[in-house]
């Protein structure tokens, strides 16, 4: 047992050592499997970055009251009457203004993206007074808007993407241009990605009456929600659908995550292929010039085990440094880079930073040496069953 492993030892050495004998074919599967990760890293690092805007825009202790059937915000519809119901029922937090209950507004603008100038659709969400105690914001440049005047703040995530959002900009509300009044931070969550203002002057710039589509509620505790989501959905008076904020978000974020991770699967599924054909002829290549090396190798002693293991070894250190190299090309390319897309249960567009995580980084190397092993493993296969005195015999 000792010598099979010392002839295994002994083998990779020399394999390893000689790896840059051969730095052509060498470099192509190196730089083929680096490239392979850093695309696979970076594509899903987009879905990654994608659910971290949604789940930091949750709290546990904040629920969400739509009309009953409701998906989304756009869908949903309440009067006064029953915004108010919500915001007396039992359960909720309350300071020394009131119930902590925003009845909000949510409507969408064109505005142009910075990048390509075309207008895509962002949102525009009339709060009340309220909403700065639901939601924890910081204004980080200028100040909050005044209620009643055609005054908005501006998401960070939103200024940075759009074009008309900056400090002093306007944007375009029904048939007037309303004033950029300060910009604000809520945690990297989706709320970076909207404009805010009185929903008492939206409602009437969209005729939209006294009507809202959602209250936004911190509760006393996560706890109390069950109890404070049956008081609702049973009273007679409404109709409405109550979820934790988190449960929202993180639903919303699933058509979106599956189909980046999805189509980021499939596109490395494919280099994949040509990064394992290149390793084979790499490894090919490495066997080929080492065949009557190896053969003499074999007729002093050596077996085929250890033959085989040292072939695949080989493979697997230059995987690794593809790898290694492909996941760290990821991380300095993609990591907070920011963009936006559309969220589809929204139909409007969401702003974050891609997010290469620990997670993926180990997954793309894992990946890496996958490729090694499979392309490793019929060039040792050949390495060790070749006849010695054929390869002897070879020049």
């Amino acid at each position: 047992m000792f010598n099979w492993l010392s002839q295994i030892v002994a083998l990779t050495q020399f394999n390893i050592q000689t790896i840059w004998q051969r730095k052509g074919s060498s470099a192509a599967a190196l730089f083929g499997i680096a490239g392979v990760v850093a695309v696979l890293v970076g594509v899903l690092s987009i879905g990654k970055g994608f659910e971290h805007a949604m789940q930091a825009s949750g709290s546990p202790d904040t629920a969400l009251i739509m009309r009953s059937g409701a998906d989304s915000e756009m869908m949903s519809g309440l009067s006064r009457d029953e915004t108010r119901i919500i915001a007396d029922a039992e359960g909720i937090a309350r300071n020394g203004d009131g119930a902590l209950a925003s009845s909000e507004l949510f409507v969408i603008i064109n505005v142009p993206k910075r990048s390509t100038g075309t207008d895509a659709n962002v949102p525009l969400r009339g709060i009340e007074p309220e909403a700065f105690g639901v939601r924890d914001v910081d204004i980080t440049e200028g100040r909050a808007f005044e209620w009643g005047k055609n005054e908005v703040i501006v998401g960070i995530g939103a200024a940075r993407e759009f074009l008309g959002l900056e400090l002093g900009g306007t944007i375009p509300v029904g048939r007037e241009r309303w004033k950029v009044v300060g910009t604000f931070s809520a945690g990297g969550g989706i709320s970076e990605s909207e404009i805010w203002t009185d929903a008492g002057v939206l409602q009437p710039a969209y005729r939209r009456g006294n009507s809202f589509q959602a209250v936004y509620a911190k509760l006393q505790s996560a706890e109390s929600f069950p109890g404070f989501k049956d008081r609702l959905t049973t009273d007679p008076r409404l109709n409405v659908k109550v979820v934790r904020q988190t449960d929202f978000y993180a639903d919303q974020s699933v058509a979106m995550s599956s189909l980046i991770t999805g189509l980021g699967t499939l596109i490395a599924g494919l280099m994949g292929i040509g990064a394992v054909f290149g390793a084979l002829n790499t490894m090919y290549t490495a066997v080929s010039s080492r065949t009557r090396e190896i053969a003499t190798l074999r007729a002093l002693g050596f077996g085929s085990g250890p033959v085989v293991i040292s072939v695949l070894a080989e493979a697997l250190v230059l995987a690794l440094v593809g790898g290694v190299a492909g996941a760290g090309l990821a991380y300095f390319a993609f990591d907070g880079f920011r963009t936006a897309t559309m969220n589809f249960q929204s139909f409007s567009q969401v702003a974050f930073a891609f997010d290469v995580t620990t997670s993926l980084l180990v997954e793309g190397i894992v990946y890496a040496a996958l490729i090694g092993l499979v392309g490793g493993m019929f060039p040792a296969i050949r390495a060790a069953r070749l006849p010695i005195a054929t390869a002897l015999r070879e020049s």
